[in-house]
């Protein structure tokens, strides 16, 4: 007779046991529920929905469970400002990229008060995120914010001072969460299948190295002497981020054309497929203006012009292809469109897009292509209207 004391019986107790968690985690994180659903911080600021009604006021306790529950990618609103304002100062609407920064400068604050309140009083679900495959990539806004957000004060006041704190602030973060977060998900003993586990939000993996490698370009200059260190530090955080591009970019793809696509995995993070490579050919595009700076640079010329190049083309292989998918998914499926903070998310893509365009023109000498980002300009600033508008709603009515 079978008993679990048995070593077959407990080997075949140890599998079921981890299968059951295995179904518990894809419970727990099932995209099956609306993007929008759950708490929001934010949103319990001006009221909580109990049972379809709007409490105003929130209370204690639902303010607590909101905060418990912030999302580490809401720094992506501060990524999505920054660069909006930035592809404006380019194209010409300087007057709307200055307004731009204050409004940036208060996002900047608020969530980080937030995200450190909420590493006080919260520190054991700060650290279960970090284990978590949907949530932890999150994490890796803050890096990227903090240097579009250096970026964005260099361009618009000049003042390199608070660039340069914010760059190596970017750095010390960077460093941290990539070789915390992706040891974390190495080790963690339960983890999701592939199609629960991946998704267009792990390439802000990405996006992170090549905003440092953006500002520190810029910075280069004012570094004297240690120009050709810092073009250098720059030069091997952009080729090892495209390296971690081609890696995660192929998990997603496979994730995309093997594996049943519900209409609630398409989240808006999917559009970082193009934000990602826009950003390495924004990046890739510093490095070829400030070659003149860098016998090394100057010596790999002709192979930054041809990977830069190849980074925008995917990009825009990118676009046509996410828009069909945003038809299928809300258009066809009916899928319910709502706010949600990983909207800020795709908003950033389309700023990143505009503004690498017109660095390539400049980068290649190729003014006609300014053409794209002129137009491209228009369609950043209305996704960042809706999303700043779904927000407010958001705030007004919490729900």
């Amino acid at each position: 007779m079978c008993t679990w004391r048995t070593t077959s019986c407990f080997l075949v107790r140890h599998r079921w046991l981890k299968q059951d968690r295995i179904r518990s985690y894809a419970y727990t994180h099932s995209t099956a529920r609306p993007s929008g659903a759950g708490p929001s911080v934010l949103a319990g600021l001006g009221g909580v929905t109990v049972r379809g009604q709007t409490v105003r006021g929130a209370t204690a306790p639902a303010r607590d469970s909101a905060l418990a529950d912030l999302h580490p990618a809401y720094f992506a609103m501060v990524m999505a400002t920054g660069i909006v304002s930035i592809a404006s100062v380019l194209v010409g609407f300087r007057t709307l990229g200055e307004a731009l920064l204050p409004a940036n400068v208060i996002f900047a604050a608020v969530l980080a008060t937030l995200t450190l309140v909420r590493i006080i009083r919260f520190p054991a679900r700060v650290v279960a995120d970090l284990s978590d495959h949907r949530r932890a990539v999150g994490f890796f806004t803050l890096v990227a914010a903090t240097s579009v957000l250096g970026s964005q004060v260099l361009l618009v006041t000049e003042v390199r001072s608070i660039a340069i704190g914010l760059w190596i602030m970017a750095i010390v973060l960077w460093a941290a969460l990539t070789y915390g977060v992706f040891t974390a998900l190495t080790v963690t003993r339960v983890k999701p299948t592939l199609a629960e586990g991946i998704n267009g939000g792990w390439l802000v993996a990405v996006v992170a190295p090549q905003s440092i490698v953006v500002l520190g370009a810029q910075l280069a200059s004012g570094f004297g002497a240690y120009q050709q260190e810092v073009l250098f530090f720059c030069l091997t955080m952009w080729l090892g981020a495209g390296m971690l591009y081609i890696w995660i970019i192929s998990l997603i793809f496979y994730r995309y054309t093997f594996f049943v696509l519900e209409p609630s995995d398409l989240a808006p993070p999917y559009w970082i497929n193009m934000g990602a490579v826009a950003i390495s050919t924004l990046a890739g595009s510093f490095l070829v203006l400030e070659a003149q700076r860098s016998a090394l640079l100057a010596q790999l010329l002709p192979f930054l012009k041809g990977f830069t190049l190849l980074f925008w083309a995917t990009a825009t292989w990118w676009i046509p292809m996410l828009v069909i998918l945003g038809i299928w998914r809300h258009g066809i499926q009916r899928f319910p469109l709502r706010y949600d903070p990983l909207y800020w998310g795709a908003v950033f893509p389309l700023g990143m897009y505009t503004a690498c365009t017109w660095r390539l023109s400049e980068a290649l000498t190729l003014p006609s292509l300014t053409a794209i980002p002129r137009v491209f300009i228009f369609v950043a600033l209305t996704a960042w209207i809706l999303t700043f508008a779904g927000l407010v709603h958001r705030l007004v009515s919490g729900r």
